[in-house]
């Protein structure tokens, strides 16, 4: 059984007839983990282009109140940067096919420090939707190029542990803007996170630059490489069941991860438990169990395989989801959303792993830019699904949403990563 592929051409070969273990052979440049300033800048990138990605989650009850707005008024701050990414994944991920890989991040990473700023400066809540929105347009730019940037750079052995490092990098960024984003707004003023986390951005796009390696691939030059190829390119990846399936795991784990810290914060800001602003933000610590758990979960999935891979990652997310409506904090945080976060780190490593594999070699940019775009619209549908759910059973009802809809995505998973018999 074949599955169909796009007919770009790639150098001199045209992927259509591109078997799985040609997908698979390592590329010549990069073997082994390679210097440690090279897997360091890729962490540095996930760490700063998640900085900004969710910094009002913990901020959504403090907004509720002062802005006077619905929750899922106040949602939208979350939602409108995912809805960006998803808008302009695709768009980015087709030129990034023809332009230096790095010049694009490191562009990406100092155009995100305006809009973050700009942040600090909304006169109310529409405007904030606003700046959070482009905020999102720029974010492609970060990850789907990093996420291909490592397909091409090292040796297919390493590109799982070289991922997972990139995501625990996501992890701590999740965190750390957070963290900082709640802080700020208990000690200061909501406006000072945003001053911060532009301040920070300027200064991850520096470090970026200096270290992150020149790619070593040659940039294709040719009328196939227009833009207009590259989008008709694209759309052929919807012919590729692996792909297909790969992102629908990318809409269901992104929606069930901010789905559950969205709606969580609520949950955890009422009784019994009535958390503060500040406190909420701490909640999003247990993000870094990421940064221990990922890279040992890619190493597993080396061994063990992706569709086993993804059966337990997703499995171990269900399990926290499941968890979290316990009225012991302790249970609701630790156990709860540390293995929501566990198990959506790895189902988001082993997704981007297998993209290698299902992309051809040419097209493996723009498969990148399709994956998020569908992974984001999937954050988009959890910032605001959720809320509909709550006005029905409050917290329960929602994860029982979240439940359903990861019970859906582990069934697509298995039946769409079953590997076609070249593979064996």
């Amino acid at each position: 059984m074949h599955d169909p592929q796009p007919a770009t051409p790639v150098s001199a070969s045209n992927p259509a007839l591109e078997t799985v273990e040609e997908r698979l052979a390592p590329p010549p440049e990069r073997t082994g983990l390679g210097s440690f300033r090279g897997v360091a800048a890729v962490c540095i990138c996930g760490i700063f282009a998640f900085l900004n990605l969710y910094v009002t989650q913990p901020l959504l009850p403090l907004l509720e109140h002062l802005f006077h707005a619905s929750k899922s008024a106040v949602g939208l701050t979350v939602s409108a940067s995912t809805l960006g990414v998803a808008l302009s994944a695709p768009i980015l991920g087709a030129l990034a096919e023809q332009m230096s890989r790095k010049r694009v991040i490191v562009t990406c990473t100092l155009a995100l420090a305006v809009p973050t700023l700009l942040a600090a400066t909304s006169p109310g809540l529409h405007a904030m939707v606003f700046w959070r929105l482009l905020q999102g347009l720029i974010l492609p730019g970060i990850f789907a190029i990093t996420i291909t940037y490592i397909g091409e750079e090292w040796n297919h052995h390493a590109v799982p542990i070289v991922m997972s490092i990139y995501v625990s990098g996501t992890a701590f960024g999740g965190f750390l803007g957070r963290m900082i984003a709640g802080v700020a707004a208990e000690r200061l003023n909501w406006r000072w996170s945003f001053v911060l986390l532009g301040a920070l951005t300027l200064l991850g796009a520096i470090l970026i630059a200096r270290w992150l390696p020149e790619e070593k691939r040659p940039i294709p030059r040719g009328p196939e490489t227009s833009l207009t190829a590259k989008l008709g390119a694209m759309l052929q990846h919807f012919r590729n069941p692996q792909l297909v399936a790969t992102f629908a795991v990318g809409f269901g784990m992104l929606f069930a991860l901010v789905g559950t810290f969205t709606y969580i914060t609520f949950y955890l800001a009422d009784a019994p438990f009535h958390l503060s602003t500040e406190a909420l933000s701490y909640l999003f610590a247990i993000y870094l169990v990421g940064l221990i758990v990922t890279p040992a979960g890619g190493y597993l999935v080396t061994r063990i395989g992706m569709r086993a891979g993804i059966a337990l990652a997703i499995g171990a997310c269900l399990a926290g989801a499941l968890l979290t409506l316990s009225h012991l904090l302790w249970v609701v945080v630790l156990a709860g959303l540390g293995l929501v976060c566990t198990g959506v780190f790895i189902a988001q490593a082993t997704a981007n792993s297998f993209l290698r594999i299902a992309a051809p070699a040419g097209g493996r940019a723009s498969a990148a830019g399709l994956y998020i775009c569908c992974y984001y619209i999937g954050g988009t549908a959890g910032g605001v699904i959720p809320a509909y759910v709550w006005s029905l059973g409050k917290w329960p009802a929602c994860v029982a949403l979240i439940a359903c809809e990861l019970a859906v995505t582990l069934v697509i998973a298995l039946v769409g990563w079953r590997m076609p018999k070249q593979a064996h």
